[in-house]
């Protein structure tokens, strides 16, 4: 008897099917393509920075003797190219803080006014503010170096600043406005009751529910004016104003580029967005648990 009821089994699933293990190879395999190609150029330009004068491309997987060199004529500003370096590092973090607290409160503010004060035409401010990607940066160039020469920002950081601030809020509204509608409007109702003013709304619930979004923009925001050349290049013209985006491509005029103070100034200006993308990280996070009505 149990002999035919083991000849009537179905046969047993196997625990791993070809098919699934081929996806998982798969998508392995294109992961590891991936990195690689994110990586190697990263690790190209340590490599550089390791070098010594005149052997960057020698094809070394890594330098026999590591040189720092580089990294310490960028701290003493030992070169002629660097003689203001810190002075322009300072500038580049002034911009990018500015033009990410000053985009992030101006496309929340706005974002709050078209979400939540129940506006008819809210839509209109964020379509037409998007309509602003439909002309391209560089053709805006000439009109608004012109209008910073009339308002006297001409080789000002704040002209800088105000281009950048101009450009990221449109997507930061955009953004916003989006996140806002997932936070139920009865919150502000029940505030509104208990007497709290447009201001505390938007101070002690709207933005604390926002934080995923506001960590997303703030930091999208930074690598705009981080990695930002063609206006910080129009519209500041003095060496002591001048950001590290700027000062660097002063190497190409050079005969004798020294490659390995270029790419230890690569490395040194990739800091400051890599921290402050690994501190709002966990805001991102931590954000999306913050919300919902407590019985």
């Amino acid at each position: 008897m149990s002999l035919t009821l083991k000849a009537n089994a179905p046969p047993s699933r196997r625990r791993h099917p070809p098919r699934r293990v081929l996806a998982k190879a798969a998508a392995g395999l294109l992961g590891a393509v991936v990195a690689v190609w994110t990586l190697v150029p990263v690790y190209n330009i340590l490599l550089i920075a390791l070098s010594d004068d005149g052997d960057e491309f020698s094809g070394t997987v890594w330098p026999g003797d590591p040189s720092f060199e580089g990294f310490e004529v960028i701290w003493t500003q030992g070169h002629w190219f660097l003689e203001n370096f810190w002075h322009q590092f300072g500038n580049s973090i002034y911009i990018g803080l500015a033009t990410m607290v000053l985009t992030v409160l101006t496309g929340s503010l706005a974002s709050f006014a078209m979400g939540r004060m129940r506006s008819r035409k809210a839509w209109l401010v964020g379509n037409v503010s998007l309509l602003t990607y439909a002309v391209p940066a560089s053709f805006l160039v000439i009109p608004f170096t012109r209008l910073m020469q009339v308002y006297g920002l001409s080789d000002n950081l704040l002209g800088v600043i105000a281009a950048q601030v101009a450009f990221a809020t449109p997507y930061a509204i955009l953004i916003f406005h989006q996140y806002g509608k997932l936070i139920p409007l009865e919150l502000d109702d029940a505030a509104r009751v208990d007497g709290a003013s447009p201001f505390q709304v938007y101070w002690r619930i709207y933005l604390p529910l926002m934080a995923p979004a506001l960590a997303a923009v703030a930091t999208y925001a930074l690598l705009i004016a981080w990695n930002e050349y063609q206006y910080q290049y129009l519209l500041l013209l003095s060496p002591r104003n001048m950001t590290v985006a700027v000062a660097i491509a002063q190497f190409f005029d050079s005969d004798e580029a020294p490659w390995n103070y270029m790419m230890a100034i690569a490395i040194v200006y990739s800091l400051p967005p890599i921290a402050v993308y690994y501190g709002l990280r966990q805001y991102m996070v931590s954000g999306l648990a913050l919300g919902g009505v407590k019985g």
